[in-house]
Order: C-alpha cells, then structure tokens, then sequence
C-alpha cells in the first residue's frame, strides 16, 4: 500500500490592504503637521512693529550716545550689512505707547530671532539679559525673546529701547541660520504676542529636545531589534541615523555649550557627514544594495571633512561647509532615487511608502540647500529641521510597522507549515500505523499456518506414514502415499518459505522421472544450461507442482504414450515449463469433456492465480502439448 501524501498550499498577498493604508495615513499625518506648522507660525496683527532703529558697533556696557549711530530698517542681518564682522552690535529704538492700549493695560516685547544672545534695557533700566556675553558666549538663535515692559519705567511718549546683540559672521558659523542678526521688534499686549511666542517656542526648543529624546529612544530599540534579531543592517543604520540627528539637533538646542563658538561651530558641521552616511547606508541596505566602495568612501568622507574645515579657518567655515552639504544633499538625493527606482522594479510592498516619503524628504533636502545659498534672516528654525524630526519618526514607526508586519506573516508561514507537516505526518502516522496492524495480521496468520502446517506432518503425517507402511492392501498403500506428497506440498505452501528455482526443478525432475519411469514411459528431461539465483515462492511452487502432477497423471492414465519430454526455459521476464507425450492425443469428441475428466480446468484455473497461462496443444495421433508460463515479476524472487 503507498504511502498517502497530502499538501497544502501556502500563499499569502504579497501587497496585502495595509500596504495602502499605512502610506496614507503617514502621509495624512504629515500633511497635519504641515498645516499645523504653517497655521500656527506667529501672527503679529494688531500690534505695532519696530522697525526702525540706529546703530552703533560697540561692545560698551551700555549704548555709546556719543558715538556715530547708523539709521537702518530692521530685521538686520549681519551677513548683509557688515559681511565678516563677529561680536557686538548695539540698537537703539525709540516708540510711544499705542495710543488703543490704556495706561494700565501691560505691554511685552517680542523678538521673533536674534542671533547669538542679546541684553535689552528700557529707559537706561536693565529689562532683560539672554545670558552669557562673552565667550563660550549663550546661544539663543533658535528661540524667541519675550519681554514685558514693566509699567513703572514705561514711558507714554518717547520710551528708549536698547538691545545688545552679540553675534558670529556668517564666514565663522556652521549654517545659515546660525548667523548674527536681528528680527523686527513687535510691540504689542500680552494677548496677541504670547501666543506667537509659545508657539515659536515650541517649534523651537521645545520640539527639539522632545524629537531628540523620542529619536534616541527610538534609535536604541531599532539598535537593540537589529542586534537580537536577525542583524539587519537598515534597522541598524536607521537606528544610528536617529541617534546622530539627535545628538545634532541636541546640540543645536543647546544654549550654553561650555565651548567657544569657533570650536563648537566646527563640530557641529563635522556633524553633517555623519548624519548623511548612516541616512545613505539605510537606504542601499533597504533596497538590498551592500558595496563595500560606498561604505569606504562615506567613512573617508567622514574623516576628509572635519580635516578641511579645520585647513580652512573659522574665516572659511561656511564656504567649505556649505560645499560639503551640496555634495552630502546629491548623495542623499541620489540614494532616494535609487532606492525607489529597485523598490519598483523589484515591487517591495513598501514602495508605495517610499514613494511618498522620499519625494517629501527629497524637498526638505532641496529646500534646506536652498536656504543655505539664498536664504536671509529667516525665523528662529526652517521647515526641514521643524519636519525633519517629524518625519523620521513617522518613517521610524512604519519601519518598525512593516518589519512587524512582514514578522507576523513569516509566522503565519510557519504556523501553516507546522499545519502542513503535522497533517503530513499524521496521515505517515496512519499508514505506519495501518502497515504495522498489517504485519500483525501477517505475522498471526504465518503463525497459524505454521501451526496447522506442524499439526499436519506429526499428526496426519504420521498417520499416513503408519498406513503406508503397514497396509495389507496395495491400493490403500498408494493413496496413503499419494495422500501423504500432497500433505506434504500443503505442509510446504503453509511454511511460506522460498524454493530457488533451480532446486525446484530438481524436485520435480525426480518426481516425473520416477513416476514416468514406474508406469513404463521413458522420461526426457531437458535441463537449463544457465545458472540463475533466482527463488519461486512457497504458493508458486505448490500451485506449479500440482500443475506438474497433474500434467503428469493425465499422461500415465489417457496418453498411452512411450515417451514424455520435459523441458524448462526461463528468461528475465518469465518461466516456462513444457510437458510433451507422444501419446494417441485428445479426439475432437472429448474437448467438451477435457475440462471435468482430466483437470484441465483446475491447471488453467492455478496458472491464471499466478498471472500466467497453461496451454494445451493436441491433435489425434500426435500426442498432448502442455505448456505453463509464469511471468517472474510476480512469481520469483531474488534469494
């Protein structure tokens, strides 16, 4: 019986639903974000602004009223009106109280960007100081500046504002936005200009140092996920890209470094190649991409960059600088192309993602590069460093969603396999199982043949023996010893054991040579010449013996022949056995009879048991043919 086999089928939707939604509802988020960003940039209606102030280069302890001031229009930027100068800049700014504004009514200034630190007096009394103004000097470019005006020394007319500024040239620092400066003042009441300043300092400091410690957190899991998993480098890369953009951006949101601006400004844009290797190398190794050229040429860029912004000087800082962020900006723009261009050709599910993500990103890249050759004095932080935390979050999360999601599919795999295998093997179980009970069967019924096969020869053996030796009467003699060959043909059929062939034709040799030779026909028995080891087995041999003997006796009572050949041929397919007398035949009359009176029917009946033929050839006068064919397949076996 063959072993049964079952299957089943495993397949799951390479683009499940989820691959769809989760793209949208990024992007929904950031297009929230987006408008947040935008709708919620300050809002100065209503109040009056402050843009016209004199100017005095200066770095006295109060405004030098005796020094030549120049008149200019805020906002001021330095990188404009006084390229290459670093360090302080004094402001003078005259207004009266607004005339809708009642006298007990408070009033606040607000300084949407100044850069670096600033201290502000009103009247010729101290209001406010943002800190340190010497070297490591505070660092206040990326918050907004709110100041309330104390009633007791404001003035209804012809009130005073000084504001010191201390600041780096645009030449000396490591980004745009970091240049000296100052915004236009607004003036105004509480009510309108607090919310403007809150929501600076949120997208300011405050976002900052939130993006800063979720993207480390989040970098440390993808960092631990990549080293208890399977090592995946992109969990690995991104992990180190989140870490290093908040360690950058931590050290853009840090006011009082304890550094020189020189030194700290060179740090942070040897900052730059970093961020932009590990953001390269998340890329290629998403898309499947690994070229050990690429990572020796980002590490050597790592190590050329802070060389030469060392080689150029602090008067070059931001030149070189800038140089480097164009090429760290292609290289970034040219991995995203990349890596969307093999995510189509290879339809990764997450192309879909990519594909609005990285066009996203792509624009942050293009718009940040821009600022930095174009751009003026603009507010205390862009768009891409407001959304570029933003983003990585999101890309971070849906990182980490996909791999989840590709995890519980790579279970549900395996858990259909396990299906698949333990159906497998319990239906390999069942028929074990069915062959065991089936050789149990066997055994039990070769046991009980053996056993009738026992009780036969000592008991009926015996028997028949006894009568065939001690009977009086010469007939009964014989059949007890006929009786007794055929008990002992069953007795050998019962056993099951095999006979070679070439034994088999022995015996039946001597048995057809001596009867032949007792009922006075010459027997002629042609042997094979080949030697074969091949064996009949126990039913084969009893039902071609009988076969045989009947043969046989056929001849001795109806042939009146003088002479029977008997001849064997066997080849790889089959056996044969040929009986031939030369007896007076069978008459036409007696064909209808031949199968009752002389066992035709019976030796048809076995050869056709063994899948084979017994044919028989005769004509009046020329004696009876019998032919038996076994075919070997299903009679002999190999010894």
């Amino acid at each position: 019986m063959p072993a049964p086999t079952q299957s089943a089928s495993i397949r799951l939707d390479p683009y499940p639903h989820h691959a769809v939604i989760q793209p949208l509802a990024f992007w929904a988020v950031v297009l929230g974000l987006i408008l947040c960003w935008a709708f919620t940039k300050p809002a100065h209606a209503g109040n009056v602004e402050l843009t016209q102030a004199e100017v005095v280069i200066s770095d006295a302890a109060s405004f030098p009223s005796n020094a030549e001031a120049e008149r200019i229009t805020l906002p001021d930027d330095w990188s404009v009106n006084r390229p290459g100068y670093s360090g302080s800049v004094w402001y003078r700014l005259q207004f009266d109280r607004p005339p809708d504004v009642s006298a007990g009514e408070p009033l606040v200034i607000h300084i949407v960007r100044v850069c670096s630190n600033l201290e502000v007096t009103l009247n010729g009394q101290p209001l406010f100081n943002g800190g340190r103004m010497e070297e490591p000097v505070t660092r206040n470019c990326d918050s907004s500046q709110l100041m309330v005006l104390p009633p007791s020394v404001l003035k209804p007319e012809h009130n005073t504002l000084d504001i010191k500024v201390r600041g780096s040239s645009l030449e000396s620092v490591a980004s745009r936005q970091r240049a000296a400066g100052l915004s236009i003042v607004h003036l105004g009441t509480p009510d309108n200009l607090v919310r403007a300043h809150q929501v600076q300092r949120f997208w300011g400091p405050t976002w900052a140092r939130a993006s800063c410690a979720t993207l480390a957190v989040l970098g440390l899991l993808m960092i631990a996920l990549s080293m208890l998993g399977r090592r995946e480098a992109p969990l690995m890369y991104f992990g180190l890209l989140t870490l290093s953009w908040s360690l950058m951006a931590a050290g853009l949101a840090w006011h009082n470094p304890p550094l020189e601006s020189s030194r700290y400004e060179l740090l942070l844009a040897a900052s730059f190649p970093v961020l932009g290797a590990f953001a390269v190398q998340f890329l290629l190794s998403h898309a499947g991409v690994r070229s050990r050229l690429f990572e020796s040429l980002l590490v050597l860029q790592c190590l050329v960059v802070p060389v030469t912004l060392t080689l150029a000087g602090m008067g070059h800082l931001f030149d070189v600088a800038r140089a480097w962020y164009t090429l760290i900006g292609l290289e970034l723009l040219a991995a995203m192309g990349l890596y969307l261009w093999l995510a189509f050709q290879s339809r990764r599910t997450d192309f879909q993602l990519m594909a609005l993500l990285l066009p996203f990103g792509a624009l942050l890249v293009i718009f940040e590069l821009k600022n930095q050759y174009f751009g003026g004095l603009i507010e205390p932080s862009s768009m891409a460093f407001d959304l570029a935390p933003t983003i990585l979050l999101a890309l971070g999360f849906l990182t980490l969603l996909l791999d989840l999601t590709r995890a519980l599919r790579a279970a549900e795999l395996a858990r259909l396999e396990v299906e698949t295998r333990a159906l497998e093997t319990a239906a390999e179980m069942e028929y074990n199982f069915a062959q065991m009970a089936d050789e149990r069967v066997q055994q039990v019924t070769e046991a009980e043949r053996k056993r009738i096969a026992s009780d036969l020869h000592d008991d009926l053996g015996a028997k028949l023996l006894t009568i065939v030796h001690t009977s009086q009467n010469e007939r009964i003699s014989s059949l007890a010893r006929e009786a007794l060959e055929e008990m002992r043909l069953s007795v050998r059929g019962l056993t099951g054991r095999p006979m070679r062939l070439l034994d088999a034709l022995g015996d039946w040799r001597a048995e057809i040579v001596m009867r032949l030779g007792q009922a006075g026909i010459e027997a002629d028995w042609k042997t094979p010449v080949s030697e074969t080891e091949q064996a009949l087995t126990a039913r084969v041999y009893v039902q071609s013996t009988r076969v045989l003997r009947e043969s046989v006796s056929n001849i001795i009572k109806h042939s009146g022949a003088s002479l029977c050949t008997v001849s064997c041929t066997f080849d790889e397919h089959e056996f044969s056995i040929t009986v031939q007398d030369n007896g007076r035949g069978i008459p036409p009359s007696s064909d209808s009879k031949l199968d009752r009176g002389h066992g035709m029917a019976s030796m048809k009946h076995r050869a056709k048991q063994l899948n084979g033929q017994c044919l028989v050839e005769s004509a009046p006068g020329f004696g009876t043919v019998i032919r038996l064919t076994i075919p070997f397949e299903s009679s002999v076996q190999t010894v």
